[in-house]
């Protein structure tokens, strides 16, 4: 696989990224999409493990998303800006942090966002609670399924 087809499969992967934070954009369907193109394309045996591992990590996340409660963030009062927030934090805690560095992320993107909304702590921890009450799990659960398969992607195609 040429260089432009992994800038390419890279594009896809980022785009599923961002879609997970953008209600009605199938996020893990383009993540796992870009990562079958990938292994259709590859041809060492390790583009289909990273396939199927994808596969039963995403299936995972579905599984428990189903047991969380509905998302019903509109009505939470999220906002753009906090899902930026909050899909930033949980990037930059899963690069600092390996893996686990995703959740406190999270969390700590939609405290901050808050914090510079309200202006007080004490509102500002009520409103993440609130948020990951009202659907921010879920979120969170996909985010961190498909921040999952985008890192064993890159692990692979630069790790060798």
């Amino acid at each position: 696989m040429g260089a432009w087809e992994l800038l390419l499969v890279g594009v896809v992967l980022l785009l599923g990224l961002c879609g997970v934070l953008v209600p009605g954009v199938p996020g893990s369907w383009l993540v796992w999409a870009g990562v079958m193109w990938w292994a259709l394309e590859e041809p060492r045996p390790i583009a289909w493990w990273v396939l199927v591992g994808a596969t039963v990590v995403l299936l995972l996340s579905r599984a428990i998303r189903w047991g969380l409660p509905p998302r019903r963030v509109r009505e939470s009062g999220a906002t753009p800006r906090m899902a930026v927030y909050a899909g930033v934090g949980a990037f930059l805690g899963f690069v600092l942090l390996p893996v686990l560095g995703a959740i406190p992320g999270f969390i700590g993107g939609i405290y901050l966002s808050e914090r510079l909304r309200l202006g007080r702590h004490g509102e500002a921890a009520a409103a993440v609670r609130t948020a990951m009450r009202s659907g921010g799990s879920s979120v969170l659960a996909e985010l961190f399924a498909c921040l999952l398969v985008t890192g064993a992607w890159v692990g692979v195609v630069f790790g060798g």
